[in-house]
């Protein structure tokens, strides 16, 4: 059985109000540093994990290896869990989006499975990626624990192909930043999950 813990990196700018960001490089802020400190600490207390694999991105480097140093294993990047190319809409609000391309908006909030982001990627691309991720993790950690590190698009991706629902259930699935989700996935394709975007160790932290 092979056991993921699931987070998303610590807070950045741009996730309230929200923009677009995507590929944009963008560091934690400090509240997303002690997002990541209070993660990494409750991983090193509950579980042992044998690696942690994280997006090219700064954010998720940074809480990446935040946890790596916590539980005294390697951090190591893996390109197909990069966040979601958005084109054009790339670092615009989305009251500038939505303004600008109301049908193509509305469409991205009410059928996101049927989207592409102009000069940028789908959902579809997105699975593709990150079921690369799972053969992979499933195929180097068997019986062992792994943190990844990814994105709120790419986690819900990942998230909806474990959970075995459609990419039309995008929005009903929350990723929080720092939110921790544990999922097992057996030898015979079987998937448990134990909990999801849980963010108790978070508390008191603003």
């Amino acid at each position: 059985m092979t056991r993921i813990l699931l987070t998303r990196h610590g807070h950045v700018d741009g996730i309230r109000p929200a923009r677009f960001r995507g590929r944009a490089e963008l560091p934690l802020t400090a509240r997303g540093l002690a997002q990541a400190d209070a993660l990494a600490k409750r991983i090193a207390r509950q579980w042992k994990p044998a690696a942690v694999y994280t997006s090219a991105m700064q954010r998720c480097i940074m809480t990446g290896n935040r946890v790596a140093e916590a539980c005294g294993i390697p951090a190591e990047v893996y390109q197909g869990l990069g966040d979601i190319d958005y084109g054009a809409w790339q670092m615009r609000t989305h009251e500038e989006v939505e303004k600008e391309a109301p049908d193509a908006y509305r469409l991205w909030r009410q059928a996101p499975h049927l989207v592409r982001f102009p000069g940028g990627e789908s959902l579809q691309d997105v699975v593709a990626r990150t079921s690369d991720a799972l053969r992979l993790m499933m195929a180097r950690h068997r019986e062992e624990t792994v943190v990844l590190v990814g994105h709120d698009s790419v986690n819900r991706a990942l998230l909806l192909q474990l959970l075995d629902q459609p990419l039309s259930a995008y929005w009903k699935l929350a990723q929080d930043p720092c939110g921790l989700s544990e999922i097992e996935i057996f030898a015979g394709g079987d998937v448990r999950v134990g909990f999801l975007n849980d963010t108790s160790h978070l508390e008191g932290i603003v």
